[in-house]
């Protein structure tokens, strides 16, 4: 399949995330192949959290979609109206879906925000794939905007204060990396606070991005010995070190 196709086909999120999507890593791999490479491919439960990111991502890009999540107007998830009604899954609360709500609400509503993100020199939800130490990569950019030649990608946090150095935490260093090298263009976080509603726009240095470009390298000489080579058992696999 070329690449046009293969762009065409990674659009779909159920191609993107699942069997289809798999032939290639992405930043969602990087954390599990640098600690756990065993891990990979594991499926990766629904949880609130996850659920509450998405709705996020869905409401500002995709409201459309909206549609498609199910949302119980119970006080917490222990009542018997949120059993009863979620089927044993995890499901959105009314509550955690109006203070979204405000967060979206926040997002359009600041002028910067809108301007990076105007729908007349900004695409949404855009796949893209490359190769980068031998291996293929794919990733999804929430908004290209081409006329400032910008990939932005949107967070929510508990402390929007804290957000730099969880960037390193949760690995948004190899994204900016692994996206930089997809679009070839300069990569930037838009951050709204989840507790106050303030927005942090977060762009990234060279030592942010030789940070995360150092992750994908190893990450990509684990995956090498672990699932191309051939002489290596990974049943045998133990961590050394001296303490």
């Amino acid at each position: 399949m070329d690449k046009k196709n293969i762009l065409k086909k990674l659009t779909n999120d159920n191609d993107y995330y699942g069997v289809f999507g798999k032939q290639f890593l992405s930043n969602s791999d990087i954390g599990t192949l640098l600690s756990n490479p065993l891990g990979l491919g594991s499926e990766v439960k629904s949880s609130p959290a996850i659920l509450i990111g998405s709705y996020f991502h869905t409401a500002l890009l995709e409201p459309e979609k909206l549609k498609d999540f199910k949302i119980i107007a119970a006080a917490t998830r222990n009542t018997k109206v949120y059993k009863d009604e979620s089927e044993g899954k995890p499901r959105l609360l009314q509550s955690e879906v109006d203070n979204i709500n405000r967060l979206t609400d926040k997002v359009l509503n600041t002028r910067m925000c809108a301007d990076l993100m105007d729908k007349k020199h900004c695409d949404y939800e855009v796949p893209q794939i490359t190769e980068l130490f031998g291996n293929k990569w794919k990733g999804k950019a929430d908004v290209v905007n081409n006329e400032e030649e910008l990939v932005i990608d949107l967070k929510t946090t508990a402390d929007v204060s804290k957000f730099r150095t969880s960037a390193f935490r949760y690995n948004y260093d190899s994204q900016a990396y692994i996206y930089n090298k997809l679009f070839g263009y300069d990569f930037i976080f838009i951050v709204i606070d989840k507790n106050t509603n303030q927005i942090g726009l977060f762009e990234c240095s060279e030592e942010f991005l030789r940070s995360g470009e150092r992750k994908v390298e190893k990450a990509s000489e684990v995956y090498n010995l672990f699932f191309k080579d051939k002489d290596f058992d990974p049943s045998q696999y133990f961590i050394n070190e001296t303490l």
